[in-house]
């Protein structure tokens, strides 16, 4: 039997790890619904000012500390101290947990429409619950589930990841080469047509305004955002100092050409006016509006009869569907354990409890999984149990993790002047040398991070939403502190005990 020690993660699978893990198909569609073609600019502005440079700030932080155990734990700490590390460290890993809760809902809308080809959830009723409450209690099943196969080893992540990545890629490329299809059939003619009126603004009445623009930024950051969830896994991968660099870069290329070239696609087939800006159409369901959409203006660009369309369209939704599942399916798998390992092996041991750093056989934080397990299934139930107070209680949750999934940036792309200080380094990989260059790329990512965030939490003001407004820009702050506050009474709590120990 393989020991974890012998488990080594190659090129191609630490790529599709990547893809499975971070790249989002929807994030496209989600962006033309948005943004429009507007949203190009955005995702390539973003990918210049942000995903490039960290992709490779990342790259050279995870070949210099490839021996080490605790993620960007490890990088921080490596680069700063301990108490940055660990404050970082808990925002970023609490940002992952709030996603746990939200993921698990999405995740069965995946479910249904794989089943059904559209949304059902809604009306799932069994044994007198609600559908609500149904729906929490299956949250949790797939949960529990996903973390007792991710606590038996990192090879049952890698072999779930290599799945979930090569459908991830099938359904973005399949959008494109159907989207072209029906392009040529329709000889060139675009559904939305190119103009520079369609480049340069977008037809969504919501971003109009300057700060609504501009606070798009977060949400294409968070559509790359993830690159350092891979950290976790990087004592695994064969000859790191190479394969990680070469899987991030390759990783964050082939995104972002995806990203764009699948934004124009839904221009091909789908009328903004038309398919998009009409009651019924939301975040929640855009994916398989414009998928279902497809299929139809596939049938008929085919000159099949109206039916034979419909049901088509119904047949696209169906593999969407399935992809979403197998994807989400990679992502749980890789969520549950790599923040909270980076977490966990990072930290002093003095940090945290006994139980919580205690590796199960195949190498696993086990314990600390569950815990984590535990807390994300109180709050389903909370949220799905509770009434009207958890519905407001799930808003608030939502809106603190908008900021603080995009947080710990700040605290990753500030600390590379530091780390880049550090002499005593082994660095088989360096992406950019000279102090003033590493200052002016380093400051022009954070301000890009720091921008998004700031309209991200003062655009809600302009529409009289100040709660919103409050929570989203209190997220970051309220799990800071509490990191602040507990690394303190531990650190105190480790005085003493070696204050008695002499």
């Amino acid at each position: 039997m393989k020991s974890k020690d012998d488990v080594k993660i190659k090129l191609g699978s630490l790529v599709l790890m990547i893809f499975s893990s971070i790249f989002g198909f929807s994030n496209s569609l989600t962006a033309y619904y948005q943004m429009g073609y507007y949203s190009i600019i955005w995702y390539i502005i973003t990918a210049i000012l942000f995903f490039l440079p960290s992709a490779l700030i990342f790259a050279e932080y995870g070949a210099t500390f490839k021996g080490v155990k605790g993620g960007i734990f490890s990088w921080l700490e490596g680069s700063t101290n301990e108490k940055v590390a660990f404050i970082g460290t808990f925002i970023w890993l609490s940002a992952w947990v709030v996603w746990l809760v939200s993921s698990t809902q999405f995740f069965l809308v995946s479910v249904s429409t794989a089943m059904f080809g559209h949304d059902t959830t809604q009306s799932w009723h069994l044994a007198g619950l609600t559908s609500t409450q149904l729906l929490g209690i299956l949250e949790v099943i797939f949960l529990v589930v996903v973390t007792f196969c991710a606590s038996k080893g990192i090879d049952k992540i890698a072999v779930v990841n290599n799945i979930g990545g090569v459908f991830t890629l099938a359904i973005a490329i399949g959008f494109m080469v159907i989207s072209l299809l029906v392009f040529i059939l329709n000889h060139g003619q675009l559904a939305e047509p190119i103009t520079a009126t369609n480049l340069t603004h977008s037809p969504n009445p919501a971003f109009q305004s300057p700060i609504a623009v501009v606070s798009f930024i977060v949400y294409a950051l968070f559509a790359y955002g993830g690159l350092e969830t891979t950290s976790g896994v990087i004592d695994s991968v064969d000859k790191p100092e190479k394969t990680f660099p070469k899987a991030l870069v390759t990783a964050m290329v082939a995104m972002t050409a995806l990203y764009v070239i699948n934004i124009l696609m839904c221009g091909i087939a789908a009328n903004w006016n038309t398919q998009l800006g009409v009651k019924g159409v939301d975040l929640a369901n855009v994916e398989y509006v414009l998928i279902n959409n497809l299929g139809v203006v596939t049938g008929h660009s085919l000159g099949l009869s109206q039916s034979a369309s419909l049901a088509l369209g119904n047949a696209f939704s169906h593999f969407a569907g399935i992809a979403d599942v197998l994807s989400g399916i990679a992502a749980a798998f890789l969520m549950v354990y790599s923040p909270i390992k980076s977490f966990i092996e990072g930290c002093d041991p003095r940090l945290l409890p006994k139980k919580l750093v205690e590796l199960n056989k195949h190498g696993m934080p086990e314990k600390s999984m569950w815990l984590q397990a535990i807390i994300v299934a109180v709050i389903i139930l909370f949220i799905s149990f509770g009434g009207n107070a958890a519905d407001q209680f799930y808003t608030i949750l939502m809106d603190m993790m908008n900021v603080s999934s995009s947080a710990p940036y700040l605290f990753l792309i500030a600390a590379y002047p530091f780390f880049k200080k550090k002499k005593d380094l082994d660095r088989p990989f360096v992406f950019i040398e000279g102090t003033k260059k590493v200052w002016a790329t380093t400051i022009v990512v954070w301000l890009v991070v720091a921008i998004g965030i700031v309209f991200t939490c003062i655009e809600p003001l302009f529409t009289g939403d100040y709660q919103t407004s409050f929570w989203t820009a209190i997220g970051p702050v309220a799990f800071g502190i509490v990191a602040w506050v507990y690394y303190d009474y531990r650190e105190r709590k480790s005085e003493k005990a070696s204050e008695i120990a002499e």
